[in-house]
């Protein structure tokens, strides 16, 4: 086995109280074993209070980690109204609100759900990995240290009611990158007058990737033949602008040469594929020419 043979994605269920670094050093281990290449990372982490979809991209896909994260995500999210907490979720400090949440009925969450729904700019926890001046916030907070973040824009495309039954408060949020569910719950909590925390998350999907569709990580760590489960680029893409090149325009690109650009595709990137469905390229645009901006090795 090789490295260039086995590289794709996995579509992880992360369970509980792992962090996202301790699934990719697990599965590299893994994977060194099978294949004697050691290639892996993630396309955006979880929590360690999270569970389910995490992509972990193996061998030369880990170059196409950044064309995999900025799909939108979808969150089944567990709220407890009337505490807070410094991390703004189970694992730091809670706090009891002074405030009672017996009075809040259904009509009042939906009237204050309504604002988060949409482009807005949203504060990220100071306990996130998100850096100031080369330092993560956390690493600031968990030192007593405090710094002033500027708000981000986040795009909430739509946050959903499942249940409310007091002090619980059960959501399915769908969202672009970068959106804090916990920042969500905490802010969510403030404009009800009650506080909140986000008590439990799961990512249901991640792009094109379904917890449905995910496997268990006991699994990739105990099955002998696990690498069944990889995602091949070709698949992992197929709903993005791809092109299947011919001999000639392989050989053209593999030199770092452009080729002519085909005038039914018009996108900022064009992943482009061998006959064989083997990943050769990611082109951009110039002019009537696409030119290659990554080039992938073939099979040796």
């Amino acid at each position: 086995m090789s490295e260039i043979d086995h590289s794709g994605f996995l579509n992880v269920d992360k369970p509980l109280h792992y962090t996202s670094h301790d699934v990719v050093a697990l599965v590299r281990r893994r994977y060194r074993e099978l294949t004697g290449a050691k290639k892996v990372g993630h396309a955006g982490t979880l929590d360690p209070l999270a569970s389910g979809v995490l992509i972990l991209c193996l061998g030369k896909a880990t170059r196409l980690s950044e064309y995999i994260m900025p799909g939108h995500k979808s969150y089944r999210a567990s709220v407890t109204l009337g505490r807070t907490s410094s991390t703004y979720d189970s694992g730091g400090e809670i706090s009891e609100s002074p405030v009672e949440t017996g009075s809040i009925e259904l009509a009042d969450i939906r009237e204050a759900i309504a604002p988060f729904i949409g482009e807005i700019l949203q504060l990220p926890p100071m306990y996130s990995a998100i850096k100031v001046k080369g330092r993560k916030l956390y690493e600031l907070a968990r030192k007593g240290q405090s710094i002033e973040v500027e708000p981000r824009p986040v795009l909430i495309n739509s946050i959903n009611i499942l249940g409310w039954n007091d002090p619980l408060l059960e959501l399915d949020v769908i969202c672009g990158a970068g959106t804090y569910i916990r920042s969500l719950a905490h802010d969510l909590g403030q404009a009800l007058g009650v506080g909140a925390y986000l008590s439990g998350l799961q990512r249901r999907s991640s792009g094109e990737f379904t917890l449905g569709d995910s496997v268990a990580l006991e699994t990739l760590l105990n099955e002998e033949d696990w690498w069944r489960h990889i995602i091949p680029p070709h698949a992992a893409l197929a709903g993005q602008s791809c092109v299947t090149l011919s001999k000639d325009e392989l050989s053209r690109i593999q030199n770092g040469r452009a080729i002519a650009r085909r005038a039914r595709l018009d996108a900022e990137r064009v992943f482009a594929f061998t006959p064989d469905k083997s990943l050769a390229a990611v082109l951009v645009p110039q002019d009537e020419l696409w030119k290659p901006h990554k080039v992938f090795p073939g099979q040796s």
